[in-house]
Order: structure tokens, then sequence, then C-alpha cells
């Protein structure tokens, strides 16, 4: 696993110290901008950077063109799969976002983001984020950019016309590709097993493929009742073959709330079959495509909710119930993502607030940032799903000190605050508290915009008891 417990100095070395620049000073920068974006997350430079000299220098290092993203996105990827490496297998979320960012007089190279209505402007990107086994974040493999230019409004049938004429390099589906490939390769460097999470937008037959020649693991929700292969003449589809056989096991999933969900425990009946797809690659010809599908549809939904209904497809073995279940729970994980993308975009890190003028600055400091949000993600899942773990494992010796010290003196009259060390849930707790959390208003646990407001603040206490111990000295 990673070692977040060296510090921020320590971690942002992980993540940052193998970036190929061409000049180690230029590698020494992006590791000290790691640690202070880190120390103190935001959109903005000049709110992560309050020395003048810091902030010039930080913007010199985003507006260079000697600076690659890739190769800062190829260091966090290596740290990513290194630390993957020491785990039976890690889920590997991949899905699609765009960063909405100020571009008022459309001068700054920004392309479409949103519907065509809206008018936003910026750019769009893909993400493969790793998750451990505990469901713990462990950071990012790779991430894919791109401007969206010269779109226009077109009719539902024009579209898919078009669509149905241009080749895979020609759409945007060759992001996806490349994130997956460029994913893949880098795991297999270090021997690292991925078991790839997408949702319904990875449902194409190039997807399907590239996902099957990478030699790691995938589950795929269908977005088609696809065709299964069939000498006959009459034409059989997946939902109604798998609507014939008996159910394999019902399990009960926890399931977090969404955009139009809430949080619930759901029921979940699961039915599972080896199944042959035709998947239709040109106009005229279709290949055979052998898969696992696993289907759960959700019994008896609390009312005003609409039932689950997840049709998965997977190369990985099912042969009982457990096998049917594990493949589920790995698929509600690719929420993590969308947890990441929150965090990254609008929560702690605040990305889509910089005011940088140009694609490739953006890229570069979104870049930083999105390392950054992986931490605060994994410092927020371990606290709420393995809470009873010595708070040691996140955390420096210093900043627990400073944290207990800050915590009793702002402590309620009932509550006792122990001197030995904490969980990493009561941990996080007392960081929430710092950042101005009181569960009142959610009702639920500690967000990343409280922890990463907390956070800031017991750095800032931990940088002034640095400075006079080493005075004293």
């Amino acid at each position: 696993m990673m070692q977040p417990e060296l510090g921020t100095t320590a971690w942002a070395q992980q993540q940052f110290g193998h970036a190929v620049l061409g000049d180690s000073r230029r590698t020494a920068r992006l590791v000290q901008m790691g640690q202070r974006a880190a120390e103190f997350p935001a959109g903005k430079l000049c709110q992560v950077f309050s020395a003048a000299r810091e902030l010039d220098a930080a913007y010199d290092f985003v507006e260079s063109d000697a600076v690659g993203a890739a190769a800062v996105d190829a260091s966090i990827g290596r740290a990513t799969a290194e630390a993957a490496c020491e785990e039976p297998y890690v889920f590997v979320a991949v899905d699609g976002s765009s960063a909405s960012l100020t571009d008022i007089q459309e001068c700054k190279g920004f392309g479409s983001v949103g519907t065509l209505d809206a008018g936003s402007r910026g750019l769009k990107v893909i993400s493969a984020l790793a998750i451990d086994p505990q469901g713990a974040t462990l950071g990012l493999v790779t991430q894919t950019w791109w401007t969206r230019m010269g779109a226009t409004r077109r009719s539902r049938k024009e579209k898919r016309r078009q669509t149905r004429q241009r080749k895979p390099h020609q759409k945007e589906t060759r992001y996806w590709l490349e994130t997956i490939t460029r994913a893949a390769e880098r795991l297999q460097k270090t021997g690292a097993r991925a078991w790839f999470q997408l949702d319904r937008e990875a449902d194409a037959w190039p997807m399907l493929l590239a996902l099957e020649q990478s030699g790691h693991h995938f589950t795929v929700r269908a977005a088609w009742d696809r065709l299964l292969a069939s000498t006959g003449r009459s034409k059989q589809y997946l939902r109604g073959f798998l609507g014939k056989s008996r159910p394999i096991g019902v399990y009960t999933v926890d399931l977090s709330a969404g955009p139009q969900r809430r949080a619930r425990a759901a029921t979940l009946v699961a039915r599972a079959a080896r199944v042959e797809l035709a998947l239709p690659v040109s106009k005229k010809r279709r290949v055979t495509f052998r898969v696992n599908a696993v289907w759960v549809t959700e019994k008896a939904p609390p009312a005003g909710e609409q039932p689950l209904d997840w049709l998965l497809l997977t190369n990985t073995p099912i042969t009982n119930a457990a096998e049917a279940l594990s493949v589920v729970r790995g698929y509600t994980l690719r929420w993590r993502i969308e947890d990441f993308h929150k965090s990254w975009k609008s929560g702690g890190c605040n990305v889509e607030q910089t005011q940088l003028r140009s694609p490739n600055a953006v890229v570069r400091w979104a870049t930083i940032l999105a390392a950054v949000a992986t931490r605060i993600e994994r410092i927020k899942h371990l606290g709420r799903t393995q809470p009873d773990t010595p708070a040691t494992s996140e955390l420096t010796p210093l900043e627990l000190r400073v944290l207990i010290v800050l915590k009793k003196k702002q402590k309620k009259r009932t509550e006792t605050v122990p001197d030995g060390i904490p969980s990493i849930g009561q941990a996080m707790r007392w960081i929430a508290d710092l950042g101005g959390y009181t569960g009142v208003s959610s009702g639920g646990p500690p967000g990343s915009i409280t922890l990463a407001r907390g956070y800031e603040k017991l750095v800032i206490a931990v940088q002034a008891v640095e400075a006079w111990e080493q005075a004293q000295n």
C-alpha cells in the first residue's frame, strides 16, 4: 500500500518524483508544488501559493512548454501501479467527465462541454482510478484530455447516421481506448492485476474487444439488449434469454445516494449465464464475442424509487452465487470515480475555479490536483469503511500530536479526548470538525470539502509547531 503516513513531503515525492521533465530542477519544482497543493488544495494558484516568489514559480511551471503533462501523468500512474502490485488485484474505474472553465471571450482555446444550449466551455477528460479490494482509493492510473471543437446541433437520426459512418479512431471512442490501453500497460509493468469497471458509455464493440485483449478482468454495464449469436432464423436477445433462467442468488447491497437515488440497502435478484454476443462491427458484419452476463434486478424498491436494473458483461468466471456477487460488488465500487471527480472539480480541489488561460496550462495544474483529490478520497473512505484502523496509517506522528491538542481545545464538555493514538475514524471526524463539520445539515459522514478545509488548518498548525521547535534547537 501507499504510505501517506510519511507526510505530504514524502507523498509528493512518491507521486511526482519520477516525472521525466528534462531537468531535475523541474521535477523538484513539481514535487514542491504537489506537496503545497496537498496541504492547501484549491483551484486557483494564488490560493495555494501565498509567497510571491513561490507563486511566480508555479505560474512559470504550468505555463512552460518544456513541461509535459504526459510526464506528470506517467509519474502519478507509476506510483499507483507500484501500490497496486501489492494487492491481489485492484478495481480500475474508468469514466469520462469535463472541466467547465471560465472563457467568456472564447479566446483561451477551450471547447464545448455539456449541452450546446448551455454554452459551457472547457476540456474533456477520461480518468482511470485504481481502488483497492476493500474499496479505498489507491490513486490515478492515467487520464486522457482533449478539446471538443466544432460541435453542432444535429437531429438524433443524423447523429446515428454519422456515428455509423465513422471509424472508431474518428470518434471520441478513441480516447476511451487510449485510456484503457495505457492503464493496462502501466499496471502490467509492475505485475498488478486490474479489474476494469465501466458504465454504459463503454458498451461499444471497440471497447469490449479492447478490454478482452487487455489481459485483465473487466465488467461493463450493458447499454443495449444485445443480440445473441445464433445459427437459427429466429433472433434471440440477451435479456429475454436470461429472463428464462433461474436466479443464481439473492443479495443485499448497500447503495450510496445518487443524483436520482436515495442511499439504501437494496435486495437484488441475480441471474447469470455464459453467452455469445453478435457484435455489429460494421453495417454488414458481426463478430462473435463470448462473455459472462450477470443480470440483477431490485426486489421491492422503496416507494418513489426506480428499481435497479443492471445487466453486467464480464470476463470473470461465474460458476456460483459468490462469484456473481463479486461482479455486482465490483460494479458498485465504480462510483468511487464519481466521488473523485466531485472532489477534484468542485469539492476540496475546485479545479474548475482555475483562471489559467490555455488548455496546456490547465491540464498541467489539473493533473497535479487530480493526484491530490485521490489522496483526499482515500483518507475520506478509510475513515468511513475502516474506522478502527490506527490513524498512524494516514497521518504523521506530529500531525496526530497537533490534532489532539487542537481537538482538546475545542472539544465539548461531555467529550473525552484520549492521549493515545486515535483511530482513523476518530481522526477524520476531528479534522472535519476543524473544517466546520457539525453533522447537522448533511446528516451524513464528513465529505471532501470539510476534510480539505480541516486538513488545511491542521497543516498550518503543524508548520507553526515545526518552526517553533526548530527555533528552540
